[in-house]
């Protein structure tokens, strides 16, 4: 889960969503990966205050060994050194999956 907003504005448009699917989720994840628009809500930990913001969601199948998890938080550090963001957040789920 990615949230959009950088300090209290928005601040990750579209175009660079698109570079940062480009050169951080798609060499890792060249298999494919969905993307849903979502809308997040959190409670920031430093000021106890809650923030909402636009967000993106990427649902990613893969198989369930160490470097899929290695792949899935060197994109979540990759967002959050290049967009400021204090965390992202990641799901996993054991899942049977057939295309």
């Amino acid at each position: 889960m990615f949230g959009r907003n950088v300090g209290d504005k928005f601040g990750v448009s579209d175009g660079a969503w698109r570079r940062f699917l480009d050169r951080d989720v798609t060499p890792r994840f060249p298999e494919g990966f969905t993307v849903h628009d979502a809308w997040g809500q959190w409670r920031d930990p430093r000021s106890g205050r809650i923030v909402r913001e636009p967000s993106k969601v990427i649902t990613i199948a893969a198989s369930d060994d160490r470097l899929a998890r290695a792949r899935v938080r060197e994109v979540a550090e990759a967002y959050k050194r290049r967009f400021r963001q204090q965390s992202v957040g990641i799901v996993e789920n054991q899942a049977c999956v057939s295309f």
